[in-house]
């Protein structure tokens, strides 16, 4: 490698990304912290990735709706009341003349969105694209909000559009990043600015397409953004403030003694993302792990706290048992055919069925003569049991959801799986799932049981027992 290349290798790695979500900037005060937190926990070459005001995004989809229907004075009614709350913001936070250069730039952002609203409820056929396009403004304009309160506080920023470094497919709503493009982008646009020691700050969830047309990365996206971001910069760390102190052993609003869990595997944090752990984005750890890259979850209401680690050193708890996810609104689905029998080609029917109405299965398990699969988004259901009643007969259970215990040496710790199922004896467990992955135990039960089955759970594994207490999972010196 050339001494050019190592040095900017080198000066990349003592990069860190901070991502904040909606709730980190939600009011004055929480932007104020912010500030506090970058100087404090960005290093020497920090990157702020900015998710959009706390219920903007969901103002601005239910503008494009109502846009859509024809209401499009509905539309401007409710995004005035969007822009009002930064325009609030910035006269809380910033200079007058600071303020007014960002309360033209919501001015030309109004002028903006309400001539989308018009495409909108006239051109169905780019309705797509153009909800894309309204949804990007609640990231491009928190962006350049905090820029200025950054800024404000003594620390030199440079707003950045992110549709300049994410590169996507045109899949509008659940876009698909281009690794190479995105690197290349990425880099082009945010080294400058790191050597002039200013500290970049983009908007997550969205994106581009390689001929300028603006997608988004699906509800949740600004993790994902802060992971392409991190990875094309071959970042030190990344990490995610929220408003809990780490991914914690249960969802809290079922289980209130859930407690944080100091350190996770990559494969750990997969499975609980995926598997309904709402403090992560469920394709956020894949470009960290492709990079080796740390990644810590950070509560921005109490930055001292230690937060969750992630990285790729697995950690076994006495027991094995890091954390119980779990999702709702699950419908598993069971086709049983002779077929199968003894033939080739038969999965792959099966599945070319959920390709072809792009619905993906979560949890798949099979015999000699039938396959049991669930499906979290149903939409499709109707034409998907149409076709399959080709292959079988089919029969379709509503109303599920599935558990997903996790943990590094479950595969090979004996007994956790009959102490799992001891536990909910008095349930019953229509589907189970275990060996695909070395990290999980998944199961599917009635979907008003689960409640009472993650709290039975956590209450066998986390608190009839002395909890070991949490080392230092610190990298480098540095902590949340």
């Amino acid at each position: 490698m050339r001494a050019d290349s190592l040095l900017e290798v080198y000066a990349l790695s003592d990069c860190t990304v901070l991502k904040f979500g909606g709730t980190s900037v939600a009011d004055a005060a929480a932007c104020a912290r912010v500030a506090g937190i970058v100087r404090e926990h960005g290093g020497p070459r920090p990157v702020v990735v900015v998710s959009a005001l706390a219920r903007m995004t969901d103002a601005l989809f239910a503008c494009a709706r109502a846009a859509a229907d024809g209401d499009v004075a509905g539309a401007s009614r409710r995004l005035d009341d969007q822009l009002d709350r930064h325009t609030e913001l910035a006269q809380a936070l910033l200079r007058p003349d600071t303020a007014a250069g960002f309360h033209e730039e919501l001015a030309r952002a109004r002028s903006h969105l309400t001539g989308l609203f018009g495409r909108l409820g006239s051109r169905s056929e780019e309705a797509a694209a153009l909800q894309d396009e309204v949804a990007s403004f609640g990231e491009r304009l928190s962006a350049s909000l905090l820029a200025a309160v950054l800024a404000a506080a003594g620390l030199p920023t440079y707003a950045v559009d992110a549709r300049r470094c994410i590169v996507t497919d045109t899949t509008y709503g659940r876009a698909n990043p281009m690794p190479a493009d995105t690197e290349r982008r990425t880099r082009a646009e945010l080294v400058p600015l790191l050597d002039a020691s200013l500290v970049p700050v983009l908007g997550g969830y969205i994106a581009a397409t390689q001929a300028g047309r603006t997608t988004t990365l699906g509800r949740g996206g600004s993790d994902y953004s802060a992971a392409l971001v991190g990875a094309a910069l071959d970042a030190r760390e990344i990490q995610i403030w929220t408003d809990v102190s780490g991914v914690l052993t249960a969802d809290p609003r079922v289980v209130p003694a859930a407690r944080p869990i100091p350190r996770l595997s990559y494969a750990e944090a997969a499975e609980l993302a995926y598997f309904g752990a709402r403090v992560l984005h469920p394709k956020s750890i894949q470009p960290a792990t492709d990079r080796g890259i740390p990644v810590r979850i950070c509560n921005s209401r109490a930055p001292q706290d230690p937060g969750t680690l992630v990285d790729a050193e697995p950690d076994v708890r006495p027991g094995a048992v890091k954390a119980i996810a779990h999702k709702t609104g699950v419908t598993v689905l069971q086709v049983v055919s002779s077929r199968m029998l003894g033939a080739y080609g038969f999965l792959r029917a099966l599945f070319e069925v959920f390709d072809r109405h792009r619905t993906e299965v979560d949890v798949v398990t099979t015999s000699e003569v039938s396959v049991s699969l669930t499906l979290e988004h149903a939409r499709a259901l109707p034409a998907i049991v149409s076709e399959l009643k080709s292959l079988g007969d089919v029969s379709v259970e509503p109303d599920r959801a599935i558990v997903c215990v996790v943990g590094e040496g479950l595969r090979t710790t004996p007994g956790v799986a009959a102490r799992i199922f001891s536990t909910i004896q008095d349930i019953n467990v229509s589907l189970i799932s275990q060996g695909a992955s070395r990290v999980n135990l998944t199961f599917v039960i009635e979907e008003d049981r689960v409640r009472e089955a993650v709290q039975q759970l956590h209450a066998a594994f986390f608190e009839r027992e002395p909890v070991p207490v949490a080392a230092d999972v610190a990298t480098g010196g540095a902590a949340c």
